[in-house]
C-alpha cells in the first residue's frame, strides 16, 4: 500500500538572515541528504529518531513493517549520515546526527514536519507506548536499587545543593558540546543539556542507560544522546568537546589518572572539565558493600593528575555532608593564545 504523503507545516518560516549558517554545504550534499530523505518510510524513521534513541525492533513495531525492510532504510540513512549507529552490547541503537551542518539541515528539514499529519501522530502515539514501557522497566531497576542509594544519598551532600554548586561553577561561561563520562541516569544531561548545542553521555551500564533514555525522552533534551562507552577509551576524537564532566564517578574507577587522563584528551583547547567527588573518607563498608574503589580524593591528587595532562585547576569548591563531603574540582586546557591565572581559588 502507498503511503500517504507527509505534510509539512507553514507556521514558521526563517528569514534568510535567520536560517544562515556559518557553515555552508555543497549542493551536491544537500542534494544528497533530500534524495536518502526523501521516500515516506525513511522520512519518518528520521522523524521518530529525532525524538531519541530507537532499536531496528523498536521502529519495526511502531511503522508496522518487516525488520530486514527497516533495516535496509536505516543503513541508506546511516551511509548517508543522517543517522548515527551506537553499538551496545547485541543491541543498535539509532539517533539523529548532529553536530555538522548536514545535521542542522536535517534538523531543520525534521521540525516541519507537521505533528498533525496521520502517519507521523500514529507513529508518535506507538513511540509513546515504547516510551512507557521503557519508563516502567527504569523504575522496576530503580526499586531494587532503592535501598542501597538511599542510604549513601542520607550520607553525602543533598543533590540539589551539588547541583547548584555546578551550575554556580559553569556562570558566565558559554559551551558548545559536552560530555558526561559515567552519565548514570542522564542526570548531568537533564542539568545542563540546555545550555549547550549537544550532549553526550557515556556509560558502561546496560540499564543505566536504558534509565538515561526515559529520563530524556522529553523534547527539551532532544540534543542529547548517550551511548555504552568505556571511560578509559571513549570513542571520540582528540578535541572534540568544549565542557566535560566527571560527576560521582571517580571513586568506582580502578584507574581514576587514566580515566582524568581520557578526558583530557577530549577536551578542546580552552575547555572546562570538571570533577566531582567524594572528599576522602574513612567509611570501608562503601567499598565492602557499594563497589566504590576509591575512599574519596584529596585536592591536591585530583589537582596533579589534571596537570599532568596540560590541565590548569582554576577552582575547588568542598561542601560539607553529614558525614561525607563533596568536592567540585574545575580545570580547563588553556587556549592557544590565552593566558590563565594557574592558582587555583579554593572554597570550602
Amino acid at each position: 500500500m502507498k503511503s500517504a504523503p507527509i505534510r509539512f507545516r507553514s507556521d514558521h518560516i526563517d528569514s534568510p538572515t535567520e536560517s544562515r549558517k556559518s557553515n555552508c554545504i555543497s549542493m551536491d550534499q544537500v542534494l544528497a541528504i533530500l534524495r536518502a530523505a526523501g521516500e515516506p518510510n525513511r522520512l519518518r524513521i528520521l522523524a521518530l529518531c529525532a525524538q531519541g534513541d530507537l532499536t531496528v525492533s523498536e521502529l519495526t513495531r511502531i511503522l508496522g513493517q518487516s525488520q530486514p525492510g527497516i533495516s535496509r532504510h536505516l543503513k541508506l540513512l546511516c551511509d548517508a549520515g543522517l543517522l548515527e549507529r551506537l553499538q551496545e552490547g547485541s543491541w543498535a541503537f539509532f539517533h539523529l546526527a548532529s553536530g555538522t551542518p548536514t545535521a542542522d539541515i536535517l534538523r531543520s528539514l525534521v521540525d516541519e514536519i507537521d505533528d498533525a499529519d496521520g502517519l507521523i501522530a500514529r507513529d508518535r502515539e506507538r513511540l509513546g507506548e515504547i516510551k512507557d514501557a521503557r519508563a516502567k522497566l527504569a523504575e522496576a531497576y530503580f526499586r531494587e536499587a532503592a535501598g542501597s542509594w538511599d542510604q549513601i544519598r542520607a550520607l553525602h551532600v543533598d543533590e540539589g545543593v551539588v547541583e547548584a554548586a555546578i551550575q554556580d561553577l559553569l556562570a558566565g561561561e558559554t559551551h558548545d558540546t559536552l560530555l558526561d563520562i559515567g552519565t548514570g541516569t542522564g542526570r548531568m544531561l537533564q542539568l545542563l543539556g540546555g545550555q549547550v548545542r549537544e550532549a553526550v553521555g557515556v556509560d558502561q551500564s546496560h540499564d543505566m542507560l536504558a534509565v538515561a533514555r526515559t529520563n530524556l525522552s522529553e523534547p527539551q533534551h532532544r540534543n542529547c544522546n548517550v551511548r555504552q562507552a568505556d571511560m578509559y577509551h571513549l570513542p571520540f576524537n582528540d578535541r572534540s568537546f568544549d565542557l566535560v564532566i566527571l560527576h560521582m564517578v571517580l571513586h568506582f574507577a580502578d584507574e581514576p589518572g587514566n580515566a582524568i587522563r581520557e578526558a583530557a584528551r577530549v577536551l578542546k583547547p580552552g575547555g572546562t572539565f570538571v570533577v566531582v567527588d567524594f572528599a576522602p573518607h574513612a567509611m570501608e563498608e562503601l567499598r565492602e558493600n557499594h563497589a566504590h574503589r576509591r575512599l574519596g580524593f584529596r585536592t591536591e591528587e585530583v589537582g596533579r593528575w589534571a596537570a599532568e595532562k596540560g590541565l590548569q585547576t582554576t577552582d575547588i569548591r568542598t561542601l560539607p555532608g553529614s558525614s561525607l563531603n563533596v568536592t567540585l574540582w574545575k580545570t580547563r586546557r588553556p587556549a592557544d593564545v590565552q593566558a590563565i591565572d594557574t592558582r587555583p581559588r579554593v572554597s570550602a
